[in-house]
């Protein structure tokens, strides 16, 4: 009988496919090669796409203030800045070989000027084109008290390396900087050797100081818009919830008013028929079917909306307010401080207690933010019976100067909640200030007529 062994674990297999033993790389190794691919990401791939410096933008503050054509002009500000520098370290170049003679100290100058005006259009390009042009100058100069860098190569690649890192992100300045570093210790060790100084540590020093600077720069912009954007979305959120729990509190308010009448109609339907002597089947057995329908309303009606009550939610005791209770509110504002009137037209009549509700909590919210907003002033509420619907009109008159009180800040939430309670009515309304200083809201809730007949 032949013996069998347990087989061996196959050794992993590399992801090229090959048969080759996989061996798991170091972190270490896997540090290093993170930091080529980045490297090779920032400065190798796509070197050469073009990129063009958009204008800047007519609405900046100082762009504002100038006239027409010079406010077009100012979009380009940045170009043209660009071009001053590169015409700088061109005199300076030229400036340099001018012992030399005039065609080698123009051609020296252009060489210059080349990759500064590259960084317009093809930013990374242009480092690489301003160390080749570095290196070509220092090797044709006869200025070995400044090597590697000429004096015009020198500011022409401090200006590229600025304008880049400025184009660009953090890491890929860091990566420039480094490249410079190294290009300039080799240029010093292999063919600068024996030469009387360098100025390999002036252009580090240099460099690293401006792109320190822009790198703070950068960081603290990208912090501006990282918090910009988060207090956008912290105002949207604030104001959707805002919006959930008016609409929340709407729900329950409706939860109570419908729960009540419903409640009557049950208690009615079963009162009635003791209330007529000898009732006859068909009437009692009517009102049961009311009955029966009520409750299975109402108990339908609590599992739906009962949902949006919190744990620790108690229904009120007392009744929900009414227009007929507005006397009181008006009465607490004016103790407050604010001189508020009321006038009434139309026929007086009894309304919908969802319609009464929520007009009185619109005249509250309309006059606690004339108390916040407009401490001081007058206002006046308007109500108007109407055929089809209520009519509201609170208006405030502009705050005292100068100002008693301080107005208090907010975040509008208020409007919102009319909003909501209005749109749940399918009524209208408008808020804006008015051309006195002070500010209006209108309103119509519409109301359904009952017609003689209909029951």
């Amino acid at each position: 009988m032949t013996e069998t062994t347990p087989s061996q674990p196959m050794p992993p297999q590399p992801p090229d496919g090959s048969f080759e033993p996989y061996k798991p790389r170091s972190p270490e190794v896997r540090a290093v090669l993170d930091a080529l691919g980045r490297l090779r990401q920032d400065l190798f791939q796509d070197a050469f796409a073009y990129r063009p410096l958009p204008p800047l933008s007519t609405e900046r503050p100082f762009a504002r203030r100038l006239p027409g054509r010079l406010r077009e002009y100012a979009a380009w500000s940045t170009h043209l800045a660009v071009a001053a520098a590169g015409v700088l370290a061109l005199l300076v170049s030229v400036a340099e070989r001018q012992p030399e003679g005039p065609a080698v100290a123009l051609l020296a100058g252009l060489l210059v000027l080349a990759p500064v005006l590259l960084t317009l259009v093809r930013p990374v390009a242009a480092f690489w084109l301003s160390l080749v042009v570095s290196w070509l100058g220092a090797v044709l100069s006869n200025a070995w008290d400044e090597w590697p860098w000429a004096p015009g190569n020198f500011l022409s690649h401090l200006v590229v390396l600025t304008v880049v890192a400025v184009r660009t992100r953090p890491r890929t300045a860091a990566w420039m900087w480094a490249i410079t570093a190294f290009y300039g210790v080799v240029n010093v060790q292999l063919l600068g050797a024996g030469h009387y100084d360098n100025d390999v540590g002036s252009m580090l020093v240099a460099s690293a100081i401006a792109l320190l600077a822009l790198t703070i720069r950068q960081i603290r912009r990208e912090a501006e818009q990282t918090v910009t954007a988060q207090q956008t979305q912290t105002a949207h959120e604030r104001s959707r919830r805002t919006l959930l729990e008016e609409r929340t509190t709407i729900a329950r308010e409706l939860h109570d008013v419908v729960a009540h009448h419903m409640s009557v109609v049950a208690i009615q339907a079963e009162a009635a028929p003791y209330r007529v002597e000898n009732p006859p089947p068909e009437l009692e057995k009517a009102f049961v079917t009311i009955r029966e329908n009520a409750v299975a309303a109402l108990t339908e009606l609590r599992r739906v909306l009962g949902v949006v009550r919190a744990e620790d939610y108690e229904a009120p005791d007392a009744p929900q307010p009414t227009l007929a209770d507005l006397d009181a509110l008006l009465d607490n504002v004016r103790e407050a401080g604010t001189a508020v009137d009321k006038g009434v037209t139309g026929a007086v009549r009894e309304l919908p207690q969802g319609v009464e509700l929520s007009a009185y909590r619109i005249v509250q919210e309309a006059l606690s933010n004339t108390l916040r907003h407009a401490p001081g002033a007058s206002a006046r509420v308007e109500i108007g019976y109407v055929i089809g619907g209520l009519g509201l009109r609170i208006v405030n008159g502009p705050p005292p100067r100068p100002a008693l009180i301080k107005p208090s800040p907010g975040a509008g939430h208020g409007i919102t909640g009319m909003r909501e309670r209005v749109s749940m009515l399918n009524g209208e309304m408008t808020a804006a200030p008015t051309p006195e200083g002070g500010y209006e809201v209108t309103v119509f809730l519409p109301v359904a007529t009952t017609r003689e007949g209909d029951a």
